[in-house]
């Protein structure tokens, strides 16, 4: 409040100043008054979102303080989900506002209807790679470097951007069902930023450096600044377009400002988009072959070289086959590793709330049901730390069942087990990534 008290101040000496001055000023003023504005009210609301943040936090974990200066920070715009540090880790919706990744209303997020495939196929947090160097588990027809960035955890890959410059990820034979997940940094992105500015992303059969091929998806995130731009979405199978030309109007560029997390659901013929908690695509007849878009393409375009950039971590590839309630009932038992916390932390992330509503929808459909919530996490840090963190990680996710979707605590148990039952390789990303993981059993 000091800062909104101080910028008062001067606008009212600059007013004094200006009234003493020909009315040739008077426009220049209005101007100069509507920017001043701007600035205060945007200042305000990033403090408020903030504040927002912590609040919920100390909802999904009661043990945390409520109080703004006590408790500690948990914004997931500062804080990413780097999942491999010490400790561990059609029809379309328009007219929305895209906020950052903390919302004014958690019920925002107890409906987030995203959930991760179970099963990874893919992921990269760039952790094994060397700041300055292009990332091992990538291919492209460009250029690029994993870079360190300042308020934002773990390392990012810088893509460059250009319209013949495209990035591949080491993964292939994509599912007709899977998810996408990754974060995004932007920086020098303004009000100058070109209309044309894009990070387009491309489903695509051929595992080539272009962007056309037989069968492919293509989407458009406009980067532009200046006014809301919409998100592009086309396809094309067999050659040709194949009647997906969609324009979606919505509003993300406060999003793009503040490290976005970006999930993509194809489950066969369906494709849904989400920016942060809200779904931006849902095209119901998207991929009109199955079994061909076998590969991942990003390409980055109309950016200014040198003065705006664009980030990704955090990629996270999976298969999204399973419906969680059905074989949480039909055999008693599901393990997921698409329940994200921050890193050595028990603090869910938002993103990952779609799990805990089917798994509280199956507690709700069927009242005798009670569940053992059993922790795990990969083998990074020392054992004993792991072990009480898995304990705390069950115990955040019981919360969130009983706080968020009235499910009574006494039907709920919880346990952990640390890094002491693996179920992949402990020495890579994509193995790190699958033990990770939560498991509901039926008592």
């Amino acid at each position: 409040m000091n800062t909104s008290f101080n910028f008062k101040n001067s606008v009212g000496t600059a007013l004094i100043a200006f009234f003493m001055m020909p009315s040739a000023h008077a426009q220049i003023w209005k101007k100069l008054q509507k920017s001043a504005e701007r600035t205060v009210e945007r200042k305000l609301e990033s403090k408020t979102e903030k504040e927002t943040g912590k609040m919920m936090d100390s909802i999904l974990d009661p043990s945390q303080k409520t109080s703004p200066q006590k408790g500690p920070s948990n914004d997931p715009n500062t804080s990413p989900n780097n999942q491999s540090s010490t400790s561990d880790d059609g029809s379309n919706t328009s007219a929305a506002t895209v906020k950052k990744n903390v919302s004014d209303n958690l019920e925002v997020y107890s409906k987030y209807d995203f959930v991760p495939g179970d099963k990874v196929l893919f992921y990269d947090d760039f952790s094994q790679d060397f700041i300055g160097d292009f990332p091992s588990k990538w291919n492209t027809n460009g250029s690029g470097e994993v870079v360190r960035i300042n308020n934002s955890e773990g390392n990012w890959f810088g893509l460059k951007s250009g319209t013949s410059v495209f990035y591949i990820p080491d993964s292939k034979d994509l599912p007709e069902d899977y998810t996408i997940e990754f974060d995004l940094v932007t920086k020098g992105l303004s009000r100058g930023t070109t209309s044309g500015a894009a990070l387009r992303i491309y489903l695509s059969d051929e595992n080539n450096l272009r962007a056309n091929s037989k069968h492919r998806v293509e989407v458009s995130i406009p980067l532009y600044q200046y006014n809301p731009f919409p998100i592009m979405a086309r396809n094309y199978f067999n050659g040709k377009g194949a009647g997906i030309d969609s324009s979606v109007k919505i509003d993300i560029r406060e999003a793009l400002l503040n490290q976005p997390h970006i999930a993509i659901a194809v489950t066969k013929n369906r494709f849904r988009l989400w920016v942060n908690e809200v779904k931006c695509l849902d095209i119901p007849r998207m991929v009109t072959e199955l079994n061909v878009l076998n590969y991942l393409k990003f390409n980055v375009v109309s950016l200014k070289d040198g003065e705006e950039h664009l980030f990704i971590s955090n990629l996270r590839i999976a298969d999204g086959g399973e419906d969680l309630r059905r074989k949480l009932l039909s055999e008693g038992k599901i393990s997921t590793n698409g329940i994200l916390f921050d890193s050595g932390s028990p603090n869910i992330k938002p993103q990952s709330l779609g799990i805990v509503l089917q798994i509280s929808q199956v507690m709700l459909q069927d009242e005798n049901i009670k569940l053992n919530i059993v922790g795990h996490t990969d083998a990074d840090g020392n054992s004993d730390t792991n072990l009480t963190l898995s304990k705390q990680r069950a115990e955040s996710v019981k919360n969130a069942l009983i706080n968020l979707y009235n499910i009574p605590a006494g039907r709920l148990q919880t346990d952990g087990k640390g890094s002491s039952v693996p179920v992949a390789d402990n020495t890579t990303p994509d193995g790190k990534a699958q033990n990770r993981r939560v498991e509901f059993i039926k008592i």
